[in-house]
C-alpha cells in the first residue's frame, strides 16, 4: 500500500470500527509504502485489514427502503 491509499484506508476502518495503525514501512520516507500494524504487538496486520475493509464495503444494509424511480 502506497501513500496515496492511507486516507481512504483510514477512513474505511474508522467507518466500520477496524483496529490498527497506520505507518509508513520506513519512518523517513512517508511518500513510500505504508502498513497497518496491531497497536497491541506491533505485528502487520496490513493483508487482514485490507480483506476487511473489501469485505464491509461490499455488505449492503439488511434494512431500509428502496425507492425505485
Amino acid at each position: 500500500m502506497d501513500a496515496g491509499d492511507v486516507s481512504s484506508l483510514h477512513d474505511s476502518m474508522r467507518k466500520y470500527g477496524i483496529p490498527g495503525v497506520l505507518e509508513p514501512v520506513d519512518p523517513q520516507n512517508h511518500a513510500g509504502a505504508w502498513r497497518v500494524v496491531d497497536p497491541a504487538d506491533q505485528r502487520d496486520i496490513t493483508d487482514d485489514v485490507l480483506a476487511r475493509v473489501a469485505t464491509a464495503d461490499r455488505v449492503r444494509p439488511t434494512r431500509g427502503f428502496v425507492i425505485t424511480g
